[in-house]
């Protein structure tokens, strides 16, 4: 950024997937607007989206027990796994046409095929697991899912979960063959990559450090240059705060109505990563597990084969923890000074309401090695400590906010769109299913932001994602449609991850 004082038409700040993602649906709907990226680290995908600070799965809902609640009349509320499963299938259908279309030349490089399973123990879980597969299964978003029992099934499925399994607790799991594990540090630097060849200016180690509206309606960011150690002012006419758990004192700092009476509650979080060749080549799938009673949504347990740089990985976890940064490259202080007075008695509310959380976040980072590697055994019961070691996740920050529903300081467990009336900024809050459901949630974006534009970019946005506009469970066709595109993807994607072998 060489001059002191420039102007562009769109300000993504933060380097993280949802920028990559909604730069990439803007360039492609309006190639002529100049769009200028502001990262404060020295590189992009490097805080919640590097692929070793999330689990890498594409959420769909076809694992994750925490989208199928079980009612107090013992049935199963799947509407939460079918949302989640549309917005992944847009997901798909983005990342298909990019792939199509040589935006991305090489698939392999961030997505992978691979079966996502859910896996319980003891009758009551098997029970519920057996509800949940039968609810779902006549759903034609889940109908290639496989429920089983069977000990020689089960050990099919999952070796390494089942080898030296002494225990006659009953035990089930369900299984879907086309799960994928996803990188998403890979796609958003390759969705940067792409955008840099477009003109898109990206720059790192540029700290935003005020945001202000002018009297002529147009934002003015001051920004630092880390590296340079100057003081510079951009001036847009559309701003997104895609900066992870940064997001909520960017979005502060606008002053925007909207942004009042919303808090943000920091989880951190660690993982097991398997440093045995032999153990890692034993299992081949995603398997989630049953969070324990009075764990948070984003504590569910999984056991899970990673891709990482074109080789095979194997983490466990995760096991949460309690840190009041906002982000895992943030400041202490970040808890403290995100509290204002427009949001203190929101934030008092939450810690009120939220104790037993907090004691339980608490303990989690408490536990040693060994404690943790029993966690595991519940999984791998052959777990040997020396096979295993401990890494650091990606910093998570719940949104708080007061609810109708929930009352004052409400903790919300999912991913939220905060926009100006005027649609001049918007800020993405929150965590799962979050870089799973980017073009989902970048598409809402744009619809709030730039509703006069929406009539001619649609057709665009249809090429794109066929399914826009439309419910899939109305058109089991396009769904099945949609099945094949993304098939001959992951199928392409499998083939040259072969060959590179």
């Amino acid at each position: 950024m060489s001059d002191k004082h420039m102007k562009t038409d769109v300000v993504l700040i933060g380097a993280g997937i949802m920028s990559a993602t909604l730069g990439t649906l803007l360039k492609e709907v309006q190639p002529d607007w100049e769009i200028t990226v502001l990262e404060k680290l020295d590189g992009a995908g490097l805080e919640s989206s590097h692929e070793l600070n999330n689990a890498g799965t594409g959420h769909a809902a076809l694992c994750e027990l925490n989208y199928t609640a079980e009612k107090p009349d013992g049935t199963v509320d799947i509407s939460k796994a079918i949302n989640v499963n549309e917005q992944f299938q847009v997901s798909l259908q983005f990342w298909s046409y990019l792939v199509k279309h040589k935006l991305i030349d090489n698939p392999q490089d961030f997505i992978m095929p691979l079966p996502h399973m859910s896996m319980v123990q003891g009758e009551k879980d098997v029970e519920f697991l057996r509800k949940r597969f039968k609810a779902l299964k006549e759903n034609p978003l889940f109908a290639d899912m496989e429920f089983s029992e069977d000990p020689a099934t089960l050990k099919e499925w999952m070796p390494l979960i089942m080898n030296e399994r002494t225990s006659d607790e009953p035990i089930a799991a369900t299984k879907v063959k086309s799960g994928t594990d996803v990188n998403f540090g890979a796609l958003t630097r390759v969705l940067f990559d792409h955008l840099a060849s477009k003109g898109v200016k990206i720059h790192y180690q540029h700290k935003v450090m005020d945001i202000k509206r002018r009297k002529d309606k147009l934002w003015e960011i001051d920004v630092h240059d880390i590296d340079g150690c100057k003081l510079k002012q951009i001036t847009a006419k559309f701003i997104f705060i895609g900066a992870g758990g940064g997001s909520i004192e960017l979005l502060q700092d606008t002053g925007i109505p909207e942004a009042k009476h919303i808090g943000g509650f920091p989880v951190s979080g660690l993982f097991f990563e398997c440093k045995n060749p032999e153990v890692i080549e034993q299992h081949h799938a995603k398997v989630y597990g049953k969070a324990k009673v009075g764990a948070p949504p984003m504590s569910v347990p999984h056991l899970d084969t990673r891709y990482i740089n074109g080789e095979k990985s194997l983490l466990f976890g995760p096991f949460a923890g309690f840190s009041p940064k906002f982000l895992k490259t943030g400041s202490y202080l970040d808890l403290l000074a995100s509290v204002k007075s427009h949001n203190l008695l929101t934030m008092l509310a939450a810690g009120a309401k939220e104790m037993a959380l907090t004691k339980y976040l608490i303990q989690q980072l408490m536990l040693s090695k060994e404690q943790r590697m029993e966690e595991l055994r519940e999984f791998i019961p052959n777990a040997k400590s020396e096979d295993w070691d401990t890494i650091v996740a990606g910093q998570r920050v719940q949104v708080i906010k007061d609810t109708e529903a929930g009352g004052k300081g409400t903790l919300q467990f999912g991913t939220e769109v905060v926009s100006a009336e005027d649609g001049s900024v918007a800020a993405l809050l929150g965590a799962s299913p979050g870089a799973s459901t980017a073009p989902q949630v970048m598409l809402e974006v744009i619809e709030k932001c730039f509703p006069d534009q929406m009539k001619k970019w649609k057709p665009k946005i249809k090429e794109m994602i066929p399914s826009y506009g439309t419910k899939l469970l109305d058109n089991p066709a396009l769904i099945k449609e949609i099945h094949a595109t993304a098939a001959e993807v992951l199928q392409l994607a499998n083939k040259e991850e072969k060959i590179a072998e």
